[in-house]
């Protein structure tokens, strides 16, 4: 039975995070659907969220940093924002006697080598070598943490007690990344636009909140066990993602395809100067195609890629004018312009 057909059971949920990217639509989304919801942070970022919602304070790297979630009990706690895997460790010796389950936010960049097509969440030889106990940024890879992240979630809560949610690339209003911002923003200001490899190149991610909304029918299921989550459903291709974009803009935007090739060898990042975008060959053929059936079965949705890039846009200009003009991915305007005249000449045009 899908997730989303489960009868709602009302829970006590404390979330550690909740203002930031992904944290506001999960609280609005919990709220509706019945819970009780607490929010632990630092109380730096968007502390005026929310005002009827019960805040505890707590900085996750200072010493006593749990203090205030000490003797508490809830049914569920989803543990969104974390670096490195001590703060799993730590927030388990607090809670872990007083909660009925604990969700670790992971990632799809716990599997190492992506060459693999398909891969799901049994295949374990693909996941990243786990980082040593107390590893940082500056000691290990973001997967790496992740999946030191995960096993310490299943030592200290127990495996019975917890859920891990892999997602791929989160998208959608509130994102500060740009990483999936740069495409429709790129495509509505029109004109001759640069578009990586060819038109047939997959590429996939998953909306904030079709990835929220996930994670909280998942509670109400009492699910354990790990999911895959990215989309869509159905696979989606460059050209289908840009044209998707164009869609929802009345723009005159050309895309002109640019070999992967060509693009490598001027040393253009994919995945940060062409977000979203990996060439699907070698360890990375399989990077845009997981296995994500075990998920959909679970009842994971995928809002249309009309939403996702209009609900974008409308963020994105709500925006201060100095923070419309400094993209934080993508190619500035200049290179992609120097890129395309680099690749008509060399095909004579």
């Amino acid at each position: 039975m899908a997730v989303h057909n489960t009868p709602i059971k009302p829970l006590r949920i404390l979330i550690l995070g909740g203002t930031g990217f992904i944290g506001p639509h999960q609280v609005e989304y919990a709220l509706s659907r019945g819970h009780t919801v607490t929010l632990f942070n630092r109380g730096v970022t968007n502390p005026t969220l929310f005002p009827k919602v019960e805040k505890l304070i707590g900085d996750r790297n200072a010493p006593g940093g749990y203090k205030a979630l000490d003797g508490r009990t809830w049914d569920v706690v989803i543990d969104n924002p974390v670096q490195v895997p001590r703060w799993v460790r730590e927030a388990g010796a607090v809670l872990a006697p007083n909660v009925g389950k604990y969700v670790f936010v992971s990632t799809l960049s716990t599997y190492k080598n992506r060459g693999k097509i398909g891969i799901s969440e049994a295949d374990v030889d693909q996941l990243n070598a786990p980082s040593a106990p107390d590893a940082t940024e500056k000691d290990a890879s973001y997967g790496e943490r992740k999946v030191r992240g995960e096993m310490d979630a299943k030592a200290t809560f127990g495996e019975n007690k917890t859920l891990i949610v892999r997602p791929g690339l989160i998208v959608g209003p509130g994102d500060l990344t740009d990483r999936f911002s740069y495409w429709p923003i790129r495509v509505e200001q029109g004109g001759e636009m640069l578009a990586p490899g060819t038109p047939d190149d997959p590429v996939a991610f998953i909306d904030q909140r079709d990835l929220t909304e996930f994670i909280v029918r998942l509670c109400e299921a009492d699910a354990t066990g790990t999911y895959n989550v990215v989309g869509p459903q159905y696979g989606l291709t460059m050209s289908e993602m840009l044209y998707g974009c164009k869609a929802v803009t009345t723009s005159d935007t050309r895309f002109t395809w640019v070999d992967a090739d060509f693009l490598l060898a001027r040393k253009l990042r994919p995945y940060a100067d062409l977000p979203v975008w990996m060439p699907p060959r070698g360890n990375s053929a399989g990077w845009a195609r997981m296995n994500i059936s075990k998920a959909v079965q679970a009842g994971l949705t995928f809002r249309p890629l009309a939403q996702t890039a209009r609900d974008t846009l409308t963020y994105f200009h709500q925006q201060s004018p100095e923070r419309q003009a400094q993209l934080k991915a993508g190619l500035a305007p200049e290179k992609e312009q120097q890129v395309l005249a680099e690749w008509r000449a060399r095909a004579g045009r």
